[in-house]
């Protein structure tokens, strides 16, 4: 591929795999029950423009993903996109999208207006902003957060009685209400995502009883959808899953894997820039944390930590350089890595190497997942860390 001789590293989009995922999680939610596909965080690492403009396009038979040219004609889509921020949301509708977006994330009083007439949907989760909202002429559609036992955003369920009088006051009516699932990746301990839900539906009894009726309810994120179905209520917000990563181990280990068979989006690449053989004995890297036992052919791969490549993974990462594995020799610098290539017959400057993914001729695989293992993180942190500047390329 052209790209290939311009870049020296790159991150691919693998846009039957991601369709592929999305058509799964709708096998498995109810026909009216909406997806929100979560796009924060430039969509986990994979690029959030393109991840959008991926599924924005995505047409799957019955399923109603027909969008149309402004965000006031999708309110009742069954594909919606979830962000972090403002910034991303603005984003998106610069870039053209119209599928409905709900910011999951605080927000800045000063911005609200801005939600407003990027027809954006808020979350509101205190009083703070609530107030700043009852103040505006010309408001913003909002769902209510709350909290049932994650403790971050939301308000308790001790709050609900007065909230519902502010908002009757006000004459302010949500479009939403939802909350968080704490542990629901873990299908062995179910007691305390249960107990949140219990709490939830209450709440929400409550916003019935006082003439809210008709509220988009969502509670399951990645876990609870492929793990509690009860659970999926009207909206389903699915992120590391729909990237082909079930969100935790504990789920990998359950039925749950047995149902379905996700696939990862993203592979992340680069090349050789150079390679040396050195004599046993020889230091390698900044401070001499690893010296040669033998003599050993090097190669240096100009990623680093700055790139997104984790410092931790210094003498226990490994790269596929011609199908094989090669470990990281010494520290994981600002801009470079080096890897032991010894046995690895043929390499040369240029070759490719796979930081991410996997080697088509041999078939070898480096997951976020083992190398989140490698330093005693999770999958989700590998993959968002991989720097925003590096070229997404959908293949």
């Amino acid at each position: 591929m052209v790209y290939k001789n311009k870049l020296r590293t790159w991150v691919e989009i693998d846009k039957k795999a991601l369709h592929g995922n999305v058509e799964q999680f709708f096998g498995i939610i109810p026909p009216t029950t909406r997806f929100m596909a979560v796009v924060k965080s430039n969509a986990y690492g994979h690029g959030l423009s393109l991840v959008a403009k991926q599924l924005a396009e995505l047409q799957i038979k019955n399923y109603e993903l027909k969008i149309g040219k402004s965000p006031s004609e999708n309110r009742n889509s069954r594909l919606w996109f979830g962000v972090d921020s403002i910034t991303e949301a603005l984003r998106l509708r610069r870039e053209g999208t119209t599928v409905p977006i709900l910011v999951l994330g605080y927000i800045l009083p000063s911005r609200i207006p801005e939600v407003v007439v990027g027809g954006i949907t808020l979350t509101i989760s205190q009083f703070e902003n609530l107030k700043v909202i009852a103040a505006l002429k010309n408001r913003p559609v909002i769902h209510l957060k709350i909290d049932t036992g994650m403790h971050r955003q939301g308000f308790f369920p001790s709050e609900v009685p007065q909230l519902i009088r502010f908002l009757k006051k006000h004459d302010i009516r949500p479009e939403g209400i939802f909350t968080h699932f704490a542990a629901a990746k873990d299908p062995t301990s179910p007691a305390y995502t249960l107990r949140q839900f219990k709490a939830f539906m209450k709440v929400v009894g409550q916003f019935e009883e006082a003439g809210y009726h008709g509220l988009i309810r969502h509670a399951a994120a990645s876990g609870a959808t492929l793990l509690f179905p009860e659970t999926h209520l009207d909206m389903v917000r699915v992120g590391m899953a729909m990237y082909g990563s079930l969100p935790s181990r504990e789920a990998e280990w359950s039925e749950i894997a047995e149902r379905v068979s996700l696939k990862p989006v993203l592979a992340w690449k680069t090349v050789v820039g150079e390679v040396k053989t050195i004599p046993s004995g020889s230091f390698i890297g900044y401070d001499g944390t690893e010296r040669t036992v033998r003599k050993t052919r090097m190669a240096v791969i100009p990623i680093g930590y700055w790139h997104g490549y984790d410092r931790g993974l210094s003498s226990v990462g490994e790269v596929l350089v011609r199908g094989r594995r090669a470990r990281v020799l010494g520290r994981v610098s600002m801009d470079m890595i080096v890897v032991d290539v010894t046995g690895i017959i043929g390499v040369q400057v240029g070759d490719e190497a796979v930081l991410i993914g996997a080697d088509t001729v041999r078939h070898e695989q480096i997951t976020a997942e083992e190398l989140a293992q490698k330093i005693n993180t999770t999958a989700y942190e590998i993959l968002t860390r991989v720097n925003p500047l590096i070229k997404r390329i959908v293949v």
